[in-house]
């Protein structure tokens, strides 16, 4: 086996990562499939400093595995980094991915001291437990899992409809949207809010789904809570299943246990079974102070895959 070519990511190289991470997916089965265009939104994240942040492994053209560091636009006490990476099925147990953990840590106490010195660094990792390796790998850098998530999914099917205030996303809302995103995370763990260009990066990208992303208002007209839709082509074209991925719900801290979520959750599962897709999913974390596990247990979700957040503090 020829020795591998190191260098940091480019936004060139968005095939290349598309292909690296579906050729993992095939083995590790996580349900994350990718275009070029979805990586390239990745390496154009404008909290991913690829130059100094990343690193890459390569055999000839074909990427064999990479890390990358995102940094956080703000923190408090903490600055929690997140690393993320993998190598390629065909080229594990080699000692690759122990190189790109180790990159990793480093280029993030770089960033660390960039942006956020004076506060403690810590290094998060996230990805489903039933990776084969991938505990043995952050046990031996020094990483502990900290907290949990889980994959919970609902088939959709008859939703019966909701009498509330609610509005589909539109372009003179989407500020509305973000406001009240970083306003109803102020309290979750890892959180921070979302400046404009990470919404925009993140969020408001190609695999956005506006028609099915809602805002809910109370009486008075004020925002009080949101659920915000996405939805990867490449899953779809990979297992036939068309996901509706509610990626952020969020309700307002001082409006909760007021039925906010629940009122969100029944109009975009009926809208999203009424404009074609199969199932809605989302990740929840187990721990969360507010109780949306049970929210979403209530709403019919069911829970299928756990994650991890590993950590390293650096």
């Amino acid at each position: 086996m020829p020795t591998p070519t190191w260098r940091p990511l480019a936004v060139e190289d968005a095939q290349a990562a598309a292909d690296l991470l579906n050729a993992m997916e095939a083995v590790d089965g996580i349900g994350e499939n990718y275009t070029a265009e979805d990586t390239r939104q990745e390496l154009v994240d404008p909290y991913a400093d690829l130059e100094r942040g990343s690193l890459a492994a390569f055999d000839g053209d074909a990427m064999i595995g990479y890390v990358k560091i995102r940094f956080k636009p703000s923190a408090d006490e903490v600055h929690r980094v997140f690393l993320d990476g993998g190598v390629h099925p065909a080229h594990r147990r080699r000692g690759i991915g122990t190189r790109l953990v180790e990159a990793g840590v480093a280029a993030a106490k770089v960033l660390h001291e960039l942006h956020h010195p004076g506060l403690r660094l810590a290094v998060d990792v996230h990805r489903p437990e039933h990776i084969a390796g991938l505990a043995e790998l952050m046990r031996s850098q020094g990483f502990e899992p900290v907290r949990y998530f889980r994959r919970m999914e609902h088939p959709l099917g008859d939703v019966a409809p909701v009498e509330a205030r609610i509005e589909p996303w539109s372009a003179g809302t989407d500020e509305d949207f973000r406001r009240v995103r970083n306003a109803a995370f102020e309290d979750a763990w890892g959180a921070v809010p979302m400046p404009a260009d990470m919404w925009r990066n993140k969020i408001v990208n190609q695999t956005f789904r506006p028609e099915v992303s809602f805002l809910h208002r109370d009486a008075t007209g004020i925002p009080v809570g949101l659920l915000v839709t996405m939805s990867w082509d490449a899953d779809t074209e990979a297992t036939g299943i068309r996901d509706a991925h509610f990626m952020i719900v969020g309700t307002l801290r001082e409006h909760r246990k007021r039925g906010v979520a629940t009122a969100l959750l029944a109009h975009a599962l009926r809208t999203a079974a009424e404009r074609g897709y199969d199932r809605a999913v989302l990740v929840v974390d187990s721990a969360s102070p507010t109780g949306a596990s049970g929210v979403f247990e209530k709403a019919g979700f069911a829970p299928k895959t756990q994650y991890v957040r590993w950590a390293r503090e650096a």
